[in-house]
């Protein structure tokens, strides 16, 4: 006579329903779907503080996790904790599965922060930007203008900059919501006299109609070296406004290593195309204790801006966005929440399930 099987105890079938949908979750999260939140301004308008969108993985291929050993459904720490939620200890090969497209200029795409080097590549903080430029292209811009291949780059239909508006009265937060100017996107100058903006030029049109407003000017910095500009010794003079022209590597491009290349990308090269000795030196370029008259890189890049292009860190700043840490295309929103508003309110309903562009 057989035995019959043992019924399942209560919290055994919770603990088993529990570890089902822990795997779940976790397989959809790694081969399919990543949900993310914006928490920063550097895509207004385009994208709001508050946004809850998905980040299909699907689309340009599936990357396999580098660091082997991680609790599931966690970044880098255990949450509301410091405690790590991973070891390094193993870490594999980068590797992709095959996508439905490649990165193409003017795709929204989220990325690991490149230049966060105390985590693994797979580990480091997500950031989401607009892949203005792909491997190969020539980025330039001339005072706030950006340039692709000698020729105007596209524009975001809800690109921002930053204004200096004056007026002829103190103005309140309820004017500015009045023109969809949020608390964290202006602020008053020291000497009251006026504002520091962040808009579109849609809107700042609409503002200069208004009778309370004097002038509205935008911010645009002349040439000249600003600090912090990439690549990080600055000696081209460049600044968030007027950059380049800097053509952006990619797999199988071979560059010559003279002093002015050697400052454009020996950082990239020393940080990301996965060599053991590398050496920046005044004379040039050195891998393995030979200097390299030429290199051929072994990887895409590419260079990420926010549409809020005064307000945002970005290529600018930290340089090329490597391939190996591309992590999804930004696909839709499904739900979009206003931090200021309250009860219902607090909803933007007419951003449920919108497609990203």
């Amino acid at each position: 006579m057989s035995k019959s099987k043992a019924k399942k105890s209560p919290v055994r079938e919770w603990l088993d329903a529990l570890l089902f949908a822990v795997v779940a979750a976790s397989l959809i999260r790694w081969l399919l779907l990543e949900p993310f939140t914006i928490p920063t301004a550097s895509m207004e308008k385009s994208l709001l503080v508050g946004d809850f969108l998905f980040v299909s993985k699907m689309h340009y291929g599936t990357r396999f996790p580098k660091t082997l050993i991680q609790m599931p459904l966690t970044h880098q720490k255990i949450w509301g904790t410091e405690i790590p939620s991973y070891n390094d200890a193993i870490q594999l090969p980068y590797y992709r599965l095959p996508g439905f497209v490649n990165v193409e200029r003017n795709d929204v795409v989220v990325f690991n922060y490149p230049v966060e080097f105390e985590y693994p590549t797979d580990l480091k903080t997500n950031y989401i930007k607009r892949a203005v430029g792909i491997s190969g292209d020539v980025i330039e811009i001339k005072l706030a203008e950006l340039y692709i291949n000698g020729e105007a780059a596209l524009k975001p239909e809800e690109m921002q900059y930053s204004y200096d508006v004056t007026t002829n009265r103190p103005l309140n937060v309820e004017f500015f919501k009045d023109y969809g100017i949020n608390q964290e996107s202006f602020g008053t100058f020291s000497n009251g006299s006026g504002y520091l903006v962040f808009a579109t030029d849609e809107v700042i049109k609409r503002l200069e109609e208004s009778p309370v407003v004097t002038s509205a000017v935008k911010r645009i910095q002349t040439p000249g070296a600003e600090p912090g500009i990439f690549p990080s010794d600055n000696q081209f003079g460049w600044n968030r406004d007027n950059f380049g022209p800097l053509k952006i590597p990619g797999d199988g491009l071979t560059v010559e290593m003279n002093p002015d290349n050697t400052l454009r990308y020996g950082s990239t090269i020393k940080n990301y195309e996965g060599l053991e000795n590398v050496e920046l030196k005044e004379d040039g370029l050195f891998i393995d204790g030979k200097k390299v008259e030429n290199y051929t890189f072994t990887q895409n890049y590419y260079f990420m801006m926010g549409d809020n292009r005064h307000d945002s860190l970005d290529s600018r700043y930290w340089g090329f966005v490597p391939e190996d840490h591309i992590v999804g295309k930004a696909w839709f929103l499904w739900l979009s929440l206003d931090k200021y508003e309250s009860m219902f309110n607090k909803i933007r309903w007419n951003r449920f399930f919108k497609g990203i562009e």
